[in-house]
């Protein structure tokens, strides 16, 4: 189960400052090597990280913020193939927690957007959000 990629995108708004948008990646996902390109709003940040480890603080956090089923949820209904999407709150994730949202209109700030490829993804789901229920 190590052959994962976990990329990362999202926006930074001009109303925004672009190390709290890093450090929001970096309070979900730990450290990340962010690559900043210019869009048409401000400008977009990329990460992408492999193996599991990638996803150690997220899995932490889903567990801190007893949120697993509810993850779980998400990431079936963002399951393709072998790939799970999904959205995350930015301004949730500043503040060290996990919130999914939808792509659009849920956050005023706009979302984080999270695809993650591996081999088995209903197995790293297990792994990520054990079910509780």
């Amino acid at each position: 189960m190590d052959d994962i990629t976990v990329r990362v995108e999202t926006e930074v708004n001009p109303t925004e400052a672009e190390e709290k948008v890093k450090a929001a990646l970096a309070n979900v996902f730990g450290t990340l090597t962010i690559v900043t390109k210019p869009s048409n709003v401000g400008s977009l940040l990329l990460a992408e990280a492999k193996g599991r480890e990638a996803l150690d603080n997220f899995r932490n956090l889903l567990r801190r913020d007893r949120i697993r089923n509810a993850a779980r949820r998400v990431f079936f209904a963002g399951l393709r193939g072998k790939t799970i999407s999904f959205f995350l709150n930015k301004q949730v994730a500043l503040a060290g927690h996990v919130s999914f949202s939808q792509e659009t209109g849920e956050s005023p700030l706009g979302a984080i957007k999270v695809v993650i490829e591996c081999e088995n993804p209903r197995e790293l789901i297990d792994w990520l959000a054990q079910g509780t229920e």
